[in-house]
């Protein structure tokens, strides 16, 4: 059940089955049916997520009254409200899964304890949120230095799987254009 939680771990670390066990008995894989939220605007940010299965976005509401997604996580990746999960800070933020989804939550005191317990986790997250980091900076480059029909090519290469599970709306929104806009681009022809 948590094989993609350890895999992922051990693309960055070295664990032995003690470790890995300890990690699984502090853990728990919890659904999440589409369209429910694991965080609200308003309400603090409890949990580092990981991504077992399914898909999750995070949004705000922007001053026009739309939602902005910055995020997304299929299987495999992180998601959660920074901000208010260190301050412990009420969020601006939802996170809502897209489809069926399975996460595991990490508290911040199931963090520090497993952390002190496996010292080289910490290297593991130092490595996640440095990658992370990494892409938003690349992210915050192609919305700048890229046309929007450039940022859509670039993204649907680098993500296939997105364009055949994220509804066009939410794409588009996170692309940082109207829908109409990438139906535009999509009926062209590559």
């Amino acid at each position: 059940m948590y094989s993609v939680l350890l895999d992922h771990i051990r693309r960055y670390i070295t664990l032995n089955d003690d470790e890995a066990a300890l990690i699984c008995s502090k853990l728990k894989i919890t659904p999440v049916k589409k369209k429910d939220f694991l965080l609200s605007a308003g309400k603090v940010c409890r949990a580092n997520y990981f991504v077992s299965t399914g898909l999750l976005r995070l949004y705000f509401i922007n001053k026009k009254e739309q939602e902005q997604i910055t995020q997304f996580a299929l299987q495999g990746w992180w998601i959660t409200d920074y901000d208010s999960f260190d301050s412990q800070k009420a969020s601006r933020f939802y996170i809502q899964a897209v489809e069926d989804t399975e996460v595991i939550a990490w508290s911040a005191e199931v963090q520090e304890e497993l952390i002190k317990d496996i010292p080289q986790l910490e290297r593991y997250f130092r490595l996640v949120l440095q990658r992370a980091y990494a892409a938003t900076q690349r992210r915050i480059e192609y919305i700048y230095s890229y046309t929007d029909e450039e940022r859509y090519r670039h993204f649907s290469k680098l993500f296939p799987e997105f364009l055949q599970r994220v509804p066009q709306y939410m794409l588009a929104s996170y692309l940082g254009f109207t829908p109409q806009f990438l139906s535009k681009i999509r009926a062209k022809k590559d």
